[in-house]
């Protein structure tokens, strides 16, 4: 039996894909598609710690990514600098579907990336057609993609240009059936899903070759929670539900939209999502930090983390993002070197032994564990209307001690150019993104229970 490909999710990136199909039925009022955490999939016997260690690594090569987004119409066609450049294969989690009609090996690709599922071949699926120059999509100031040769084009770039070896894609901007399993037995297909076609690949290798190809839900036209709603298959929300990644997940959880997603028990908390031109992730404002107790007063200066005219700075939600960022050059003050400095002045305080040294997984700040110690400190990040509250266990990463000689936790944030909730933070707790004006919702939950029977 043919595997089912598996593609990363991006919050804030549109969709890449080069892989296998089938066809099938039903109209849904809502969608779920099981949610599959990206440390599963690496191969061979390895530990917990190994496979956490191994995806917040990932996670680290994204920091080397600068964040801005710039258009230059070249002689071929649009270079695309993706805002929040992170290198494809640092996503944290993949899902399962199927594009097309047919199912063969071949492939129409100047560089593809190693797959162990047969490459999916636009030549031969009877549902595959080419966006025409004429779409909204491939013209007007509002454009996706750019039309070239009479084709509706694209060509994208992870990171900085002056970057060498950089990922990047470049292919035709197409129509398909997109196929989702609803159950073991039953799917449900969607014709004439928007999604890039990509035929040329350079430095782009996912993990294993088990990964085909980038999801994005983010608020863009060719978002896939937007091209639903225009089709008046789903509300315009969706949901997840991360199970802490200590965890042993014996079952995938699930990406939920529309209807699918539960009525959360107990007070949802939101804030609205901020909407600034030309950028389709999901921004929010957020006026102030605290660690443990103690508020950092950054509020006091008016638009501390907004996002700024170089296209740097803001607050934004991304599980994309493995481990989250706090902007390190923000209006006024260092909103990281100050947030970083209170976690360090509350272990100093208990005399712990600070671990000296860049560790593997490259956080700043990092100490030796004391035996029954549980205390660590929280952190909640004050949004306009909400508090999210951050537990300390979920604000540190833990190196087991019997794979490292002597054990040690680290306070798990990156600094940025960006303020960055990440999904380490995010860990057992439901998430809504809710566009029709509920804005970013959140409040805690057991999320191993969220799966499918």
């Amino acid at each position: 039996m043919a595997r089912i490909p598996v593609f990363t999710i991006a919050i804030l990136l549109f969709f890449i894909a080069s892989f296998q199909a089938s066809s099938a039925t039903s109209k849904p009022t809502g969608l779920s598609m099981k949610l599959i955490r990206r440390d599963l999939l690496f191969p061979g016997n390895l530990t917990t710690f190994q496979r956490i260690r191994r995806l917040v690594q990932l996670s680290v090569r994204a920091q080397n990514f600068d964040s801005f987004l710039s258009r230059n119409q070249s002689e071929d066609n649009v270079l695309v600098r993706l805002p929040i450049g992170r290198v494809p294969e640092s996503y944290a989690y993949v899902v399962e579907f199927k594009i097309g009609s047919q199912f063969h090996s071949c492939e129409p690709c100047i560089q593809c990336y190693p797959q162990k599922v047969p490459i999916y071949d636009s030549r031969t699926s009877t549902s595959y057609s080419k966006l025409p120059c004429t779409h909204e999509l491939c013209q007007g100031e509002n454009n996706r993609f750019r039309c070239y040769n009479n084709e509706c084009v694209y060509n994208i770039q992870y990171g900085a240009t002056s970057r060498r070896n950089s990922p990047r894609t470049k292919g035709v901007a197409s129509f398909e059936a997109f196929q989702f399993p609803v159950d073991t037995i039953h799917t449900t297909v969607i014709n004439d899903m928007i999604f890039g076609c990509s035929n040329d690949n350079p430095n782009i290798d996912f993990a294993n070759g088990q990964i085909s190809g980038i999801l994005g839900l983010s608020r863009g036209p060719d978002g896939l929670a937007s091209q639903l709603v225009k089709r008046d298959i789903i509300e315009n929300r969706f949901s997840y539900c991360l199970v802490p990644f200590h965890d042993v997940l014996r079952q995938p959880t699930i990406l939920r939209f529309g209807d699918h997603i539960p009525l959360p028990v107990g007070n949802l908390q939101y804030t609205d999502f901020i909407l600034y031109p030309g950028r389709n992730h999901y921004y929010v404002e957020l006026l102030d930090i605290s660690v443990g107790f103690q508020k950092k007063g950054f509020e006091s200066i008016p638009g501390m983390f907004e996002l700024r005219q170089d296209g740097l700075g803001g607050s934004l939600i991304d599980s994309g993002t493995v481990v989250s960022t706090i902007d390190e050059n923000t209006i006024g003050r260092n909103a990281y070197k100050e947030v970083m400095a209170e976690f360090q002045a509350y272990y100093d305080k208990k005399n712990f032994r600070r671990k000296v040294g860049q560790v593997e997984e490259k956080f700043e700040l990092c100490y030796y564990n004391k035996a029954g110690f549980r205390d660590f400190v929280t952190m909640t990040l004050h949004f306009e209307g909400g508090d999210y509250f951050i537990d300390g266990k979920y604000m540190h990463y833990f190196a087991d001690e019997e794979e490292e000689g002597e054990g040690y936790f680290c306070v798990a944030l990156f600094k940025s150019s960006k303020t960055i909730l990440g999904a380490w933070q995010q860990q057992n707790m439901r998430i809504i993104y809710d566009m029709k004006g509920g804005g970013f919702q959140w409040i805690t939950e057991t999320c191993a229970n969220d799966h499918f029977p």
